[in-house]
Formats: structure tokens, sequence, C-alpha cells
């Protein structure tokens, strides 16, 4: 099956890879046709007052599939937003959630809107309309539609949303979620904000850990010392580039759209962020090169390049000079489909991102169900474990007749609290889905690659959930 050109446009990559991976299950074409397909599109315009003038915004909302309720996607606020790459976007989500088992189906939304061209209180205005304009057709409630942040929105955005859906709907004592991605202090979860980060983190620590994937790269186990290349210095590059720093990576190269900057001994984020702070650019960072070309940061030579800003960023007509051995999609379609045959063919691993960019989606369907049971993760538990954990160190020291460390006992003992449990669901949730796509892979030989294994896998629990519901026999 040949890839589509990298003229066309994302959503024909979506399906290629879809059709790509269909070819190795067993489904009846009826059935492979529902799952691919985007269920619902909203497309629709609005009138905002601005201190211009009004101006009438083009939005969208795509609900990709029904198979779990509610569907879940973010919400993009972009000038350069199509209905197309919404429902690509919306469709990516539904593979997405189906590879790390989140019971969602999935969804998508965007405003073509640049945000930083409005004042906080247009922004505002736009977001409670769109809403609005949501609640009319019933394309967002915590049981149908549950939003998220994207590119251009984040928890501000979301904190408008859940406040708008509370207005028309005082009597639904689960309307907190009808949105995620909200702050701590508006319902949300500790731990949101840097989950699609950590997520990226855990995939490829999972990836890293596998000796023999790592000799046929001709580079060692684990992330001790291996070479990153960041695109992207976002919301999901930052969190992605601190822990792995923290992991014992060496972050030679950070991209953003001003250029990027390059040090083979390696760059420390805290000083990059406070200098990009300061000076308003990455560029001229001490002690490192300037790339006034942020594309040529993706061709450096590296082990693990992690494109982490936009979709299509690397095509045919770079994928013959990436040197990476390993391309981890922190972002959405980072990669053509053209551009991945090529990287392929060259023996490059390139970890998909309908699974590693999973982070997010993951702690939102934790951050969903703490709204419906109105409590705090670990609020009934700490305590008990805490105490039921001291008893053991206690009956340790009676045994062992050597006495525990206050300091030690006080470590050893500690309950998990809400960040701890939903650091530990993630990464759960990441090791073992990476366990299921390589076993895919290992298993049918013929597949290839992890992408083609990852849509295998998520096909196929999509046609349980539609046989199960006796539509499909």
């Amino acid at each position: 099956m040949s890839a589509p050109d990298d003229g066309r446009k994302f959503l024909d990559s979506v399906s290629h890879y879809f059709d790509k991976a269909a070819a190795f299950t067993r489904h009846p074409p009826g059935l492979l046709n529902q799952i691919k397909i985007c269920n619902s599109i909203y497309s629709f315009q609005f009138p905002i007052r601005t201190q211009d003038g009004y101006r009438v915004f083009q939005a969208w909302r795509a609900e990709h599939s029904h198979h779990k309720l509610p569907v879940k996607g973010g919400i993009r606020l972009s000038e350069d937003a199509n209905e197309e790459e919404v429902v690509a976007l919306a469709s990516l989500m539904t593979y997405k959630c189906a590879v790390v088992d989140v019971p969602f189906g999935g969804a998508k939304g965007a405003i073509r809107v640049d945000p930083k061209k409005l004042t906080e209180r247009e922004l505002e205005q736009v977001t409670r309309r769109y809403t609005t304009e949501l609640i009319k057709k019933n394309f967002i409630g915590p049981a149908v539609d549950v939003p998220a942040p994207d590119y251009g929105s984040g928890a501000r955005e979301m904190a408008w949303i859940a406040d708008t859906y509370q207005a028309f709907h005082p009597d639904q004592i689960d309307a907190l979620g009808c949105v995620t991605g909200k702050s701590v202090s508006q319902g949300g979860i500790r731990g949101r904000t840097e989950a699609t980060g950590r997520g990226v983190f855990y995939g490829l620590r999972e990836a890293c850990s596998h000796v023999d994937d790592m000799r046929f790269l001709g580079l060692s186990k684990g992330l001790a010392g291996k070479r990153i290349v960041i695109q992207g210095l976002g919301n999901v590059g930052q969190h992605a580039a601190r822990f792995c720093q923290e992991g014992g990576c060496v972050i030679v190269c950070f991209a953003e759209y001003e250029g990027a900057i390059y040090n083979p001994a390696g760059l420390d984020l805290d000083a990059v962020v406070k200098h990009r702070r300061e000076t308003g650019s990455i560029l001229n960072f001490p002690g490192a090169a300037n790339l006034l070309r942020r594309e040529d940061a993706l061709e450096l030579d590296c082990d693990i390049l992690i494109p982490a800003a936009l979709e299509n960023q690397i095509t045919s007509e770079n994928a013959p000079r990436i040197k990476a051995r390993i391309v981890a999609e922190a972002a959405n379609g980072p990669t053509t489909a053209s551009a991945e045959k090529i990287l392929l063919e060259k023996g490059v691993v390139v970890i998909p991102d309908i699974y590693l960019n999973a982070g997010g989606v993951t702690v939102s369907y934790f951050e969903w169900l703490k709204n419906l049971s109105h409590i705090r993760f670990g609020r009934l538990s700490k305590r008990f474990d805490q105490a039921a954990l001291e008893r053991v160190m206690k009956t340790v020291e009676r045994v062992s007749g050597k006495e525990i460390a206050h300091q030690e006992l006080k470590t050893i003992a500690r309950g998990a609290d809400e960040i701890d449990l939903v650091d530990s669901g993630l990464e759960e949730t990441m090791v073992n889905a990476y366990g299921q796509i390589r076993e895919t892979l290992r298993s049918t030989p013929k597949i290839g690659d992890l992408r083609t294994a990852a849509f295998v896998n998520a096909i196929n629990k999509i046609a349980v959930s539609y046989m199960e519901l006796g539509i499909f026999p």
C-alpha cells in the first residue's frame, strides 16, 4: 500500500495508517468502515463583539466514534484550524483511547482564531459562546462529550467552559465532569498539566528497556546517556524534557518557532526556560550554537528525536536526512505517512503518537472519574494505609531487634496522595499499552512497525465493542 504524498491532507495519512493496519485484521468491511468514519461533525459560526467591532468565528466539534461514551478530545485555538484537521485529530483520539484502554470514544474541537490577538475578555467571550453552541446541539456533557485543552487552550479556558455548562445545567450534580484539564481549584486533578509529557517519558523508558530492541538500533538499554533533540517547548515538550533530563538523558537541542539552540554537551532545561522568559527567545543561549532554521534541529545526529509541536513536521523532504535512531511522537501527527515509510526503510523506530501522546487523555480520564465520584483520590485511604505500613515497620523492628530511623520510617510508611495515585495509574497504563503493542508486533512480524501494531490493537478493541453491542454479528 503506497503512502499518500505529503501534499495531501493530514486526514489522508490517518486513513492510510488505518487501512494498513486493517489489512492485518479479519473484521468484515462494513465493521471496518464503521470504525473508520467520523460519526458526527458540527460546523458552525458565531459572532462576538470585539474592541474592533463584530467578528464572526468559524468553529467545529467532531465526534468520531460513539462505540464508547462519552467521547473525548481537546479544543484547538488556531488560525490554521480546518474541518479535515479536526476530523483527523478526532480519529486519532478514538484510536489513542483504545490503545491505552481508556473507555472513551474520540472527539476534537477547534475555533479558527489566534488567541494571542484577542484580549482576555474577548477570548472569554469566544470560549463561552463556543460552549453555548455545543450545549444547544448536545455536543458537550459529562455523559456525551467531554472536551479538554489542546493547542492554544488551557486550564483557564476549561474553567470558562465548565462555568458556562453549569450555568445551563444548575441541577446536574456531575456537571463539573463536562470538561477536563481544569485547574485543581476548579475541580481538576493533580498531575494533569504535566500528564502528556510524563506519559512521553514513561513510554520512552519502556521502549528503551528492551535489550534486543536497543541492540538492533545500536543503542544501550535504558534512557541514561541518550542524546535527545526536542522540537517544541510548550506544555508537552517542556515536561517531556524535564522528565527525560531527570531520567539521565542529555538534551542536545531545543527548537522553537524562533529557531533552535544546540550544544552536544547538553542543555539544562531550567536555564533555557529562564533565558527565554528573560529575553523572549531561546536563541543566544550561553554556550549553545544558534540554528536559525528550526527545521535543522530535526536533522541533527541524536539517539531520540521528540517532535512535540504540531503535525506534519517530518515529511518526505526531510526524512532522508533524519539521523535519529528513534522518533518519539509527542505531538499529534508530526510524521507524514510518506515520511514514515522512508524512516522505516532506514531502520528508524517510530514510537507513534496514538500511544506516546496518550498521557493527557489517560489523566483526563482520572479527572473525569474524580468529578463523577466527588472525592479527591487518596482522601479515604491515605491515613489508613500509612498507619498500616507503620504497624508493619514496627513489627519488623520488634522481630529484627533493630530500630528504624524516624525519617526512614516516615518515608517508607507514607500513604499515597492524589498525585502519587495519578502518576502510578499513568505509569501502569503506558507500560501495559506498550507491552500490548510490542506483543502484537512480535506475534505478527509482517506488521513491521509499532504504529501499525498500535492501530491493529485499537481496531480489534473497538470491533469487540461494536460486536458486543450487537451492532455487528
